[in-house]
């Protein structure tokens, strides 16, 4: 049974709310030293869970960084389900950024672990990646919107090294990114109510050159862009609008290491801080 609320609807209500920030956990393990915490599947957990409550109640949507999780193996995973539930239960939106991509059947073992009510890993979102072709995510996508719950489209990320493949052009001259985001587009066309936000959305970076990939402003349907790359990669969360043009209003603009990296006391001040940065004030 298809819940009442899309995974889509809720991102919208709640960034309604609480604005576009979208918090990072990454425990680094220099973040972890900076925090005067092992480097540990504890510290880990213990990191996120202040990071939870500075959270709670000031943004939408918290993204834990799979990866700093499942290196320390068993303990890591238990680690982060409690981190995924806690975030859950304090009212935030949870982005699982696991990026995972494979063929279908593999994809929707994937869908189940981490988009599954109930199940351990369960989050509200995950990210994939499209390049074993958009159409291996179908089943994926399918079982998402199922159980009120969302994807991330890897489309143009933020990184340096994926500009030649992302920005690879067809016959047709359109890039890969372009076509990536003409599928998860035609995806929610079939899928999404008018004026509410779908389920699928993409991530596009905050530093790239989106004339270059070929990324327009318009959004038809609408859906939710996750970009990273504002604080210490470089973007400024006070050209949110400039960067994105029409696309700003559906941007979640995801900071971790500029938000973190001034230890547990601060961590509040500067949440607050970049939320009203993204609302246009200034102290």
């Amino acid at each position: 049974m298809t819940p009442t609320k899309s995974f889509g609807s809720r991102l919208q209500s709640a960034v309604a709310e609480r604005g576009r920030l979208c918090v990072g956990i990454d425990p680094h393990e220099s973040v972890l030293s900076n925090w005067g915490l092992a480097a540990s599947a504890e510290g880990a957990r213990e990191f996120s869970m202040r990071v939870i409550d500075a959270a709670a109640g000031r943004v939408s949507v918290v993204k834990p960084q799979v990866a700093f999780f499942e290196r320390f193996g068993a303990t890591g995973y238990l680690a982060l389900e409690e981190v995924l539930a806690s975030a859950r239960d304090a009212g935030l939106l949870v982005i699982a950024d696991a990026k995972r991509g494979d063929i279908g059947s593999t994809m929707a073992a994937y869908a189940e672990a981490w988009l599954t009510p109930g199940s351990p890993l369960e989050a509200d979102a995950l990210t994939v990646s499209p390049y074993l072709g958009v159409g291996a995510l179908t089943e994926s996508m399918t079982f998402a919107l199922e159980h009120g719950k969302g994807l991330f489209v890897l489309a143009a990320t933020s990184n340096p090294e994926a500009r030649d493949v992302q920005g690879a052009a067809f016959s047709d001259a359109e890039s890969l990114a372009s076509r990536v985001l003409d599928d998860v587009w035609e995806f929610n066309s079939r899928t999404s109510a008018p004026d509410t936000w779908g389920s699928i959305g993409v991530v596009i970076g905050a530093t790239v050159n989106r004339v270059r990939f070929g990324i327009g402003g318009a959004i038809a349907p609408i859906a939710p862009v996750l970009a990273p790359g504002f604080g210490a990669q470089g973007a400024k969360l006070s050209e949110i609008d400039d960067i994105f043009a029409e696309l700003s209003p559906v941007v979640l603009a995801s900071e971790s290491r500029g938000i973190v990296s001034g230890g547990p006391n601060e961590i509040v001040s500067r949440i607050e801080a970049r939320t009203a940065e993204l609302r246009g004030e200034r102290s």
